[in-house]
């Protein structure tokens, strides 16, 4: 499941300065975006807290109003109903959360690609389905799934899906900005320190209440009831994509519920997670899921190429990869 396969906890380590006020740590989970949202701030005292906490719920609330294509008046689902009839006029927001996935679709030669969504209803991986899609109809989805194609018109601010039945999604993205933005919100009220997880799409500032750093534990790919490495999050984000439990069993031949919106099948190569690591929860979403579509090598080299990224994969033989920047010390 895309729950963090690397986030066992979080403990910490002493830092070299300790904070001199009296902090409390308040912590809140709730059910956003289709799975759960912990939310942490480091605080003066607990109603102060909670206040904040809920200013974060209802930042995540607004992002989930703008990206939802199944809400009926968001901008997305604007944005697909006129697919092939009109240009849509959208907030800058949105253009901007657009124009930056076509960026990163271009970086990844199109293993991330917003409009993925044309292929939803090929697949069914609840368990019923035993044959495989038609070719043709498969054909035909992927035709509507090309990030490039996407018209963005930045004096108007307008977006427009040229083909009828394109459609924009973002689910391998969404979650990460809303972090993101919870986050930018916090910070701008003054909160001094905190941590926002929404299922394995993380991000941390400042330190504990202790004066303690965040650490992240690295599990073992051989024994993941046992850690491998700490490694200390600052001021950084990391997220993990990992093979789900759901899957088509069609000739005996199992199929992943993670497609390659290239071509429309399920990947091929059976990574087991990828966790990515960066300063923005949004970047290493989209790449976490990008990664998994292109392999281990492909996704090595392109990691080791961005500034201020790093990237461990876990492959099928279980064998642990990690970008070249990434510094592991491994417990014995």
């Amino acid at each position: 499941m895309r729950l963090g396969v690397f986030i066992l906890t979080f403990f910490s380590i002493c830092s070299l300065l300790g904070q001199e006020k009296k902090f409390v740590t308040v912590k809140q989970t709730v059910s956003m975006m289709g799975g759960p949202f912990e939310i942490t701030v480091v605080s003066t005292n607990e109603e102060l807290g909670y206040i904040n906490i809920q200013e974060a719920i209802g930042e995540i609330s607004r992002i989930e109003k703008l990206i939802s294509s199944w809400d009926k008046n968001s901008e997305t689902h604007a944005i697909n109903s006129n697919a092939g009839i009109k240009p849509v006029k959208v907030s800058l927001e949105l253009f901007k959360l657009i124009e930056r996935c076509k960026q990163i679709s271009d970086i990844t030669n199109g293993a991330f690609d917003i409009s993925y969504a044309a292929l939803d209803n090929l697949w069914e991986f609840t368990g019923a389905m035993n044959v495989m899609p038609a070719k043709q109809k498969i054909k035909e989805a992927v035709a509507k799934v090309n990030s490039n194609a996407i018209q963005l018109d930045e004096n108007r601010l307008t977006v427009f899906l040229p083909k009828p039945g394109m459609k924009i999604s973002f689910g391998a993205i969404g979650k990460g900005y809303a972090v993101d933005r919870a986050k930018e919100l916090l910070v701008s009220k003054k909160v001094i320190a905190g941590m926002i997880n929404a299922s394995g799409d993380l991000t941390t500032w400042g330190t504990k209440a202790s004066g303690e750093k965040w650490l992240l534990g690295i599990a073992n790919p051989n024994n993941r009831a046992k850690v491998f490495s700490w490694l200390p999050i600052v001021e950084s984000s990391v997220a993990t994509s990992g093979i789900k439990e759901r899957y088509v069993l069609i000739n005996d031949q199992k199929f992943t519920d993670i497609l390659d919106p290239r071509t429309g099948y399920p990947i091929r190569e059976q990574i087991q997670s990828v966790s990515v690591f960066s300063k923005n929860a949004e970047l290493c979403d989209a790449l976490a899921t990008a990664i998994m579509v292109m392999g281990t090598n492909a996704g090595l080299a392109l990691v080791n190429q961005l500034g201020d990224t790093e990237v461990i994969i876990v492959d099928s033989e279980n064998t642990m990869h990690k970008s070249t920047g990434l510094i592991l010390d491994e417990i014995h």
